[in-house]
C-alpha cells in the first residue's frame, strides 16, 4: 500500500506544532499500525530528518502506551484494540491518515504524538490501592471469600489500562470511566471496603483536581475503549461517592 500521512508535529510542550504530510510506500496490510511508523521514522532518520515521537512499549495491547488519535478515533477505526494490534488491512491503497496526540488539557503534549499522562498516575495514588497489615498477621488471600460474581466483575473493572482513550474520545476530555474503573476493582471486594470510602472522595477529588471534565452520558468512552471497559463502572462509583458523603 502506498498512504499519506498526515502527522502532527511539535518540538515541544511550549511549540505551537503542525501538521506535516508523509509519503510511505509498499506497506504491506499483515504489519501493525506502530510497524508502519517504524518504516516512516526509518525513512525519515536515512533522510536526516527527526523521527516521529511516539509512545509505546510491549507492542500486545497491555501496557496502554501507544495513544494515537487515527483519523479522528482514538486507536484508530478497529475496535476492541490499541494502536499496536491495529492492522493495516484496516485502510485502503492510497488512504489518506491524519494521526494526532490526545486532546485533552490534562494530558499536555510532550513531543509530537507523546502525551503527558502522569494526572492518572495521580490519580492512583490518591486512593486506587488498599492498606494491608503486614506485620505477620496478615491473612491469607486465598481465605477471604469472594462470590464468583463479585470477582468477575472486579476483574472485568480491572482489565483497564489506563490508556486515556476514553478522555481521548469524550467531548469534555472526562476521566469517570478510567476513574470508576479503579474505584469498582476495589469496591466490589472484601479487602477495599475498609478504604473505600476516603478512596472513592480521594480520587474523585483528584480527578477534578487534574482539570478532567464531567460525564455527560454520551457512552463514547466505552465504544472506544480498547478493554471494553463498561458504562457500569461510572455508575458504580457515583453511587460510592454518594454513600461515602452521607
Amino acid at each position: 500500500m502506498n498512504l499519506t500521512l498526515k502527522i502532527w508535529r511539535q518540538i515541544d510542550a511550549k511549540d505551537k506544532g503542525k501538521m506535516v504530510d508523509y509519503k510511505v510506500t509498499e506497506i504491506s496490510e499483515s504489519m501493525s499500525f506502530l510497524e508502519m511508523m517504524d518504516v516512516l521514522n526509518e525513512q525519515l532518520v536515512n533522510a536526516g530528518e527527526q523521527p516521529v515521537a511516539f509512545d509505546h512499549d510491549c507492542r500486545e495491547g497491555i501496557c496502554g502506551m501507544c495513544s494515537m488519535y487515527i483519523n479522528g478515533e482514538a486507536h484508530g477505526p478497529d475496535r476492541g484494540v490499541t494502536t499496536c494490534q491495529l492492522h493495516m488491512r484496516m485502510f485502503k491503497d492510497g488512504d489518506t491518515i491524519t494521526i494526532e496526540p490526545w486532546r485533552a488539557g490534562a494530558f499536555p503534549v510532550v513531543k509530537d504524538l507523546v502525551v503527558d499522562r502522569s494526572a492518572f498516575d495521580r490519580i492512583q495514588h490518591a486512593g486506587g490501592y488498599i492498606s494491608v497489615n503486614t506485620s505477620g498477621n496478615t491473612q491469607d488471600a486465598n481465605a477471604i471469600p469472594i462470590s464468583k460474581q463479585a470477582a468477575d466483575t472486579a476483574m472485568d473493572a480491572a482489565t483497564c489500562i489506563g490508556c486515556g482513550a476514553c478522555v481521548a474520545t469524550c467531548k469534555n476530555s472526562s476521566a469517570m470511566l478510567f476513574v470508576g474503573a479503579k474505584v469498582s476493582q476495589y469496591a466490589l471486594l472484601p479487602q477495599g471496603q475498609v478504604e473505600a470510602a476516603d478512596r472513592v472522595r480521594n480520587m474523585v477529588a483528584q480527578m477534578d483536581l487534574e482539570g478532567f471534565g464531567n460525564c455527560t452520558n454520551t457512552g463514547a468512552c466505552e465504544v472506544e475503549c480498547p478493554k471494553g471497559i463498561s458504562l457500569d463502572n461510572i455508575a458504580r462509583m457515583n453511587r460510592e461517592l454518594m454513600k461515602a458523603s452521607i
